[in-house]
């Protein structure tokens, strides 16, 4: 019997489409023709750290002026343009950096994940900032379960009920709106929600991926016999 063909790698396909999915894509492929020639993908994976670097320091600002918040906001969608068009530009100028994107790319958004939530920490008085600890587990964990969910089953995952990163983007700005307009106690009571409703999610895509990938090896296992 010949040896079973090695599937091949597909970090750089994302299953499933969030609510922005459609005219976040027609807004990349009209435009990533236009990108500087000068520019290349990895110069915009590594612009992250960048923006991440940012959301920290006008998050220090913010501390003594809330308006700096706007600076945050600025960063954030800095980074979602440029997280973006990283992929599709490579794609388009086939720089063939598949695995490398793959790994660079996420482990950054985790670093600009944590730059987040660092900034929201220094808004905070110190009887809350144990509240970020639990936030960072929690959207830590739907990251390791997307990569867990990846090496599993070949699929890369990132979007859930129709909810993916950039979603997350606009919900952080929202956030930091409200903040503007609202003042820090906003913030305060609002934690204990978006903990609560984490957990929720996490349980709900947790649950969907084990019974996934069950039902998987149970039709390996039948078609072996």
């Amino acid at each position: 019997m010949s040896e079973e063909k090695k599937e091949k790698f597909a970090g750089d396909k994302k299953v499933g489409t969030s609510l922005l999915n459609f005219w976040e894509k027609k807004f990349i492929d009209k435009n990533v023709s236009k990108i500087p020639k000068f520019i290349e993908s990895h110069h915009l994976t590594y612009t992250t750290i960048l923006w991440s670097g940012l959301i920290i320091l006008f998050s220090w600002f913010a501390k003594d002026n809330v308006q700096w918040l706007w600076g945050v906001s600025f960063s954030i969608f800095m980074q979602w343009l440029t997280d973006s068009f990283d992929g599709a530009l490579g794609r388009y100028r086939k720089a063939g950096l598949i695995k490398w994107g793959y790994y660079m790319d996420h482990f950054l958004d985790y670093i600009f994940l944590c730059s987040i939530l660092i900034g929201y920490s220094i808004l905070l008085p110190d009887n809350f900032k144990f509240l970020h600890f639990f936030i960072l587990a929690l959207f830590g964990a739907f990251m390791v379960n997307s990569y867990l969910e990846f090496a599993a089953s070949n699929k890369f995952k990132i979007t859930y009920l129709k909810i993916g990163p950039t979603e997350i983007r606009i919900l952080f700005i929202t956030i930091n709106t409200l903040l503007i307009f609202f003042g820090k106690t906003y913030l305060k009571w609002s934690l204990p929600y978006v903990i609560a409703f984490s957990i929720l999610g996490l349980i709900y895509v947790v649950y969907t991926t084990q019974k996934g990938l069950w039902e998987s090896d149970k039709k390996n296992n039948k078609d072996l016999e």
